[in-house]
């Protein structure tokens, strides 16, 4: 199921992306991972593109994503072209994930998060994966007759079948193991290689959502000629997932840079969920972009 690849003139040109999801208001993290895209896309001579992760129509809203573009503005951020927002590309990650399936590497599954953290409890397994849900023990895929009747009509999403996947994987590598071409903030590459089996079968369509992030920021990556992915250090654990599905589907694979992240005075990262300040109370309290920029170091 490998592709031809995608990127084509615009592989000639660094291209760099920030992708925000507009769930909240964004926090001095954010400013960061924005003010560190803008500054390595300048130094390598490329571009810097605006991505809105909207696939989560229960938590994104229209006023948060207003207000990010207001907040990035106000910071002197500059981007090319206009804003991608992932809720109006459901039917492009439909067909890559169709490919998934037609080459036997999803399934159903029924579970749910209480059946699956009952499962782990009892099993003793204590890992979570990347998306921070508990590590999933295969419920559905070990399923031989597939699903009972009384499944019949509920929801379901889409797991990708991990075994399966990397088996196919490592045919088209040739037995090579996959491996993640990473920068540290100089710029100085290295090759790392990730393990997508630690993380189990993750979802690639959710019952709410036809998608997944690992599915859409995978093949926008690709489609918008995404060179270099410069993120948090919250999301290294994913890459894996992402240069498996990269392989799969024949894209290139980005260099990428995760840096650490912004942490508050008792050490926790900042984040939405935790109320962290955000920028637009900074903002009314008199801070200029000039001080954020030197605070962070830019």
């Amino acid at each position: 199921m490998q592709g031809s690849g995608t990127q084509g003139a615009a592989a000639l040109r660094p291209m760099l992306r920030f992708a925000p999801s507009p769930n909240g208001f964004l926090h001095v993290g954010h400013a960061y991972s924005a003010l560190l895209n803008e500054r390595l896309a300048r130094q390598l001579g490329g571009g810097l593109l605006l991505r809105i992760e909207d696939i989560d129509a229960t938590r994104c809203r229209p006023e948060f994503e207003d207000a990010l573009l207001d907040d990035l503005a106000w910071l002197g951020v500059r981007f090319d072209g206009v804003p991608l927002r992932q809720s109006e590309r459901f039917g492009v990650y439909g067909a890559y994930i169709g490919r998934l399936t037609s080459a036997g590497l999803t399934y159903r599954c029924f579970c749910s998060r209480s059946d699956i953290a009952a499962a782990t409890r009892a099993s003793g397994e204590t890992r979570r994966d990347p998306d921070g849900a508990s590590l999933y023990p295969g419920t559905c895929r070990c399923g031989e007759q597939g699903p009972a009747p009384d499944l019949a009509g509920r929801p379901f999403s889409l797991r990708l079948d991990m075994a399966k996947a990397v088996q196919q994987a490592t045919a088209i590598t040739g037995d090579a193991p996959l491996t993640m071409p990473s920068l540290d903030a100089a710029l100085h590459a290295e090759t790392i290689a990730v393990d997508p089996l630690a993380w189990g079968d993750v979802i690639v369509a959710r019952k709410e959502t036809p998608t997944s992030y690992h599915v859409s920021v995978t093949v926008d990556d690709a489609l918008q000629g995404v060179t270099h992915v410069v993120r948090g250090r919250d999301l290294e654990a994913a890459t894996a997932i992402h240069r498996l599905l990269q392989t799969l589907w024949g894209f290139p694979a980005p260099a990428y840079l995760h840096h650490d992240l912004i942490r508050d005075a008792s050490g926790e990262k900042l984040a939405k969920s935790l109320g962290s300040k955000p920028l637009r109370q900074l903002r009314a309290e008199g801070v200029t972009p000039q001080e954020l920029r030197a605070s962070l170091g830019f």
